[in-house]
């Protein structure tokens, strides 16, 4: 398993509004995505950060996202992020991901 973080600065006041941004017109675009599995977004207490962790089948599948879809999610968000966004790709050591709940 493979994923993309991606670390950004939120405008001020605007979790609310990434939240809603990221729900309505980003996850459907994963969701559409080959290979996409999972994603989380994280946001910190001060209002000025988020964390966004996609989870991909392989890193093909990521970097075809990253080259194809990624602006998009760019433009969407644009209104709420303050600079660009820091993305980090990385081989999954440890996860539970791929379990059912019942084995967690």
């Amino acid at each position: 398993m493979y994923t993309r973080t991606v670390a950004i600065n939120l405008k001020p006041n605007s979790t609310s509004e990434f939240t809603k941004t990221f729900e309505r017109d980003v996850l459907p675009l994963l969701r559409k995505q080959n290979g996409f599995k999972d994603e989380i977004t994280l946001l910190g207490s001060n209002g000025k950060d988020a964390l966004a962790i996609s989870f991909w089948d392989r890193k093909e599948s990521a970097d075809a996202y990253s080259r194809d879809t990624y602006p998009q999610v760019l433009k969407d968000l644009a209104k709420v992020v303050d600079g660009t966004p820091e993305v980090h790709a990385y081989e999954v050591g440890t996860s539970t991901l791929h379990m059912g709940a019942s084995r967690r």
